[in-house]
């Protein structure tokens, strides 16, 4: 039996920071959010959101702190301006916090997996039940405005059936055409449709305001990507008569102010950028029919190369704070720091 203090391993370490800066960042978007927002509701919610994240960025702090590793710098007040003018409309605000709590469930999930320490693996679930409450909250509500559709309806089955032959992989029927999407099918697309909405009107903001030239043409070609994988989502839908989701709400202003530094904003987009080539990747996991596959292979590494060069403008204007690091052994052997 193990007895006193129980060091971190190192993949806590990286769960920890990784944690650190995703929470600090949502501190400072919120903040400004607050700072500009006109609706009751929608402040409610932003409130016990800031609130609650702030809490957890205290506590983080402290973990650093009593392991006796540096604390990261994250993201601080000098990465919001709470003198701008509004970016988004107050609907959008409130979107745009829903797809970021997508984000924490599924992180805080797979963080919780990668823990030991007992402390650790209980602060995760915190989070995690935090972060899906805040998700509850900000769906009901964008449903209550009207804003937000629903995936298709569906005809409920009433037997079981087992597929009777290759063709349900390839999709093609004796007739020619192919068969319709199975409900697994459309859920996945649909999501990708719907994040990809709130991505391009995120980057449609981000490319209005940056301050460097080649992160405005960055978040730009983010755009146009996000439209894309709009484009031909829809069209795998409506080949099926399955009607894509669609909303006018959620409004970008013309606003030209950044509110927030292009570092916070390079990191929000590499953040969101990792999270649809995940979700992306799961969803190829989960497609039945071999020719959405070969649809969505172009589009993953389409989401591979944007992330990829992100991070090379991301180090060439010194915007990436590096991860703790291993020792360098080979270094350490020849009497070197590293």
């Amino acid at each position: 039996m193990t007895t006193g203090h129980i060091p971190i391993t190192s993949s806590e370490l990286a769960t920890l920071w990784t944690i650190y800066q995703k929470k600090t960042m949502m501190v400072r978007v919120i903040e400004f959010f607050l700072s500009n927002n006109q609706d009751a509701e929608a402040i409610e919610i932003l409130q016990t959101f800031y609130e609650g994240e702030s809490n957890f960025v205290n506590e983080l702090r402290n973990i650093f702190t009593q392991e006796g590793a540096v604390v990261p710098i994250g993201f601080t007040e000098n990465d919001v301006n709470l003198n701008a003018p509004q970016l988004f409309d107050d609907i959008f605000e409130v979107m745009y916090l829903r797809t970021m709590m997508k984000v924490a469930t599924g992180l805080h999930a797979l963080h919780m997996s990668m823990s030991y320490r007992k402390d650790i693996m209980d602060l995760y679930k915190r989070c995690s039940a935090f972060a899906e409450d805040i998700c509850e909250k900000t769906t009901q509500f964008l449903l209550s405005k009207g804003v937000l559709p629903k995936s298709p309806a569906v005809t409920l089955p009433n037997q079981v059936k087992f597929a009777e032959s290759k063709s349900y992989r390839t999709g093609l029927k004796m007739t020619g055409h192919r068969r319709s999407l199975n409900t697994v099918e459309v859920a996945y697309v649909y999501q990708a449709i719907e994040s990809n909405v709130d991505g391009m009107k995120l980057m449609t903001g981000f490319a209005q305001v940056a301050k460097k030239k080649d992160i405005r043409k960055h978040f730009f070609r983010g755009k146009e990507l996000s439209k894309t994988i709009i484009t031909k989502s829809s069209e795998i839908l409506l080949d099926s008569d399955i009607n894509p989701p669609s909303t006018p709400a959620g409004r970008v202003t013309d606003s030209t102010i950044s509110p927030f530094s292009d570092k916070l904003m390079m990191y929000n987009t590499s953040l969101l950028t990792s999270f649809g080539f995940g979700s992306g990747a799961i969803g190829t996991t989960f497609n039945l029919r071999n020719d959405l596959t070969l649809k969505m292979i172009p589009i993953a590494k389409d989401i591979l190369d944007y992330s990829h060069d992100g991070g090379n403008l991301m180090i060439e204007h010194g915007l990436l704070e590096e991860p703790p690091q291993m020792e360098d052994r080979t270094q350490l052997s020849k009497g070197q720091s590293k």
